[in-house]
């Protein structure tokens, strides 16, 4: 059974915890796996413990020894669960004196490593070298490293990274130099060090043929050079954001903000790996349109990366806490009225996600705070924990007194719980401590439904009614198209859209895709011929766009959607578009037949979560 403190992980840290990991290894091009040692400091937390248990996936363990004496230590590897967790590996400790030791495991990882994805260079847009990078989150660092895999665990780490010489490497930490490897003349050995303590799933690495662009005093954008120039123009902003989130959350501790923009096959739109952002290609929109992600991520700088959830159950303290963080941001820089219509639109999407969840089964992963023993956090993994989760911060502000009294508690549990992980619980009753002193504040806390809140199924007890007074244009827009007869459609023309953002685009498109009646398929065609919609670049219109032409079942739309699946592979847009081809009998085959033919190019994740939307597996 997996350990009661943290569902998803076999670690028992409550008797040794780890403190410092050193990490030495190679990256093997050739067969596509990382090998080396993983030094663990470790501190024990009763007085003799019997073992050192760590989460392993499809690690080959070759020895274990005790650094301080370099003694062999006993191991064993077992497999106590029917689910996706891997496998423990519990070191026999024996009578080790003292309050702290080193334990350093010898290891390989699988050719499968659930955290890597290798490609050839022939699938990069250079076509130069081949390329590696991680993806942690949530329980796949134990396929990279033998490690106590919960994020209740935190520590800082250095690194020697050995590759070949043409190859560059980058990780979650400071990069330090490098120096010729001493066992081979074509390598070279990249350093690194992470001061800061952070989480298993926060460790991350990229290898391939990159360069950098300087963006600002603290940060550098890299990719490969194809792409290294447009991400340098779209970034731009990035350090107009740190300072803006610093006159928030309080200062940025972690030295350098890089960001990385990734191959297509990148699962997420962002990860917030400390000091190296990771960043989808699919936001590169050519007018910094879609740069709200890196506020996100830099967001997490504070909510996630230094305040973190003890447990993927408390996910939302993460998610949550961010995206109130990021959309106070946009606040400050492009005025409320933009930070509102945001939380109009993410209130709408968890309204959706609800419906969509609810309606395959999956009930019980829209509570706020769901149960994941038995489940693998990647199964559970939806909107819920962020638009729920703001939207009980943005409940309890409303409720409070407003920013100016919410925003000072804001920063005050950044400062309590700066390097900690939590709970729910901790949040709690930080809250109520913090706004103990007046007894007004005591009976509006008192007022909310905690339980429906937190544990309830659905949508949380709440209406809210945001300003979406900027979006006012599309509204009118997307009316007149809602109540046009076909007689009508003469009318419209592009100079209807001219002047409107890409977000207030895509907003025009939602309430096209929520309209109900739902519009018909006429009118979804004549769109295209008046707005030429096909041929926009932004991929979160393109997604809305898609989404809609296959809501009114246009066949002509297929092809067009299967070739968005296959330029990238976001999650938020492919796991989407699969289930709603999957559930149209006439696209349900072709689906199929696209997903199994490029399903060994797709990302370890996506590939297995796209298996079970389209009921493959």
């Amino acid at each position: 059974m997996a350990c009661a403190r943290d569902p998803n992980s076999y670690s028992e840290f409550d008797k040794c915890i780890v403190t410092f990991l050193d990490w030495n290894v190679r990256i093997n091009f050739d067969d596509h796996t990382i090998g080396g040692f993983a030094h663990l400091t470790v501190e024990k937390k009763v007085e003799n413990p019997d073992n050192l248990v760590l989460d392993i996936r499809d690690i080959t363990i070759e020895q274990v020894t005790l650094k301080e004496t370099a003694a062999s230590l006993e191991f064993e590897v077992t497999n106590p669960s029917n689910f996706s967790f891997g496998s423990k590996l519990s070191i026999k400790l024996g009578s080790i004196p003292g309050k702290s030791f080193t334990v350093s495991i010898k290891y390989v990882t699988s050719t499968e490593a659930s955290a890597l994805q290798w490609m050839t260079k022939e699938k990069t847009k250079g076509k130069r070298q081949p390329y590696l990078y991680s993806q942690c989150q949530a329980i796949h660092a134990r396929s990279l490293l033998p490690c106590q895999d919960t994020p209740s665990v935190k520590f800082p780490y250095s690194a020697k990274v050995q590759a070949v010489k043409e190859i560059t490497v980058l990780m979650s930490a400071e990069r330090l130099g490098t120096e010729p490897a001493a066992d081979s003349p074509n390598e070279v050995v990249t350093k690194f060090s992470q001061k800061v303590p952070i989480p298993s799933y926060l460790i991350a690495i990229v290898a391939g043929d990159i360069e950098s662009r300087q963006i600002g005093p603290r940060t550098r954008v890299w990719s490969e050079k194809e792409m290294v120039d447009e991400a340098a123009y779209e970034f731009a902003e990035t350090e107009t954001m740190l300072k803006t989130a610093e006159g928030i959350a309080g200062p940025y501790l972690w030295g350098i903000y890089d960001l990385l923009v990734l191959p297509p096959t990148f699962p997420f739109g962002g990860m917030e790996n400390p000091c190296l952002t990771f960043v989808t290609p699919t936001v590169l929109a050519g007018d910094r349109s879609l740069a709200d992600v890196i506020a996100h991520e830099i967001s997490h700088s504070w909510t996630g990366n230094l305040v973190t959830n003890r447990t993927f159950e408390d996910f939302w303290l993460n998610e949550g806490h961010t995206m109130f963080l990021e959309r106070k941001i946009l606040g400050r820089m492009h005025g409320e009225s933009l930070s509102q219509l945001h939380a109009h639109e993410g209130w709408n999407n968890l309204k959706d996600t609800v419906t969509d969840l609810t309606r395959r089964g999956h009930a019980p992963f829209t509570r706020l705070v769901p149960d994941l023993r038995g489940i693998d956090p990647d199964d559970a993994f939806s909107l819920v924990p962020y638009e729920k989760g703001f939207s009980l911060l943005y409940h309890l502000e409303t409720l409070l007194g407003g920013p100016k009294v919410f925003e000072t508690f804001l920063r005050a549990y950044i400062e309590k719980f700066k390097y900690q992980s939590i709970g729910t619980q901790d949040w709690k009753d930080f809250l109520y401590q913090y706004f103990a002193s007046e007894v007004k504040y005591q009976k509006k806390l008192n007022s909310v439904d905690w339980d429906a809140w937190l544990n309830g199924q659905g949508l949380p007890p709440y209406n809210p009614k945001y300003d979406t007074s900027l979006a006012d244009p599309v509204k009118a827009l997307s009316q007149r198209w809602i109540e046009a007869s076909d007689e009508q459609l003469d009318a419209f023309s592009p100079e209807d859209i001219n002047n409107i953002s890409s977000e207030l685009i895509k907003e025009f498109i939602s309430l096209l895709f929520l309209a109900n009646p739902p519009i018909s398929l006429a009118k979804v065609q004549h769109l295209e011929k008046v707005y030429n919609l096909n041929q926009i670049r932004n991929s979160e219109i393109r997604f809305k766009w898609q989404r809609l032409c296959i809501k009114v079942r246009w066949e002509e739309s297929i092809p067009l959607v299967i070739q968005f699946l296959n330029e990238q592979g976001r999650m938020k847009f492919v796991r989407p578009l699969y289930r709603d081809l999957g559930e149209w009998d006439v696209a349900r085959p072709k689906a199929i037949a696209n997903f199994m033919a490029h399903r060994q190019e797709m990302h370890n994740t996506t590939e297995q979560l796209v298996a079970k939307d389209l009921n493959l597996e």
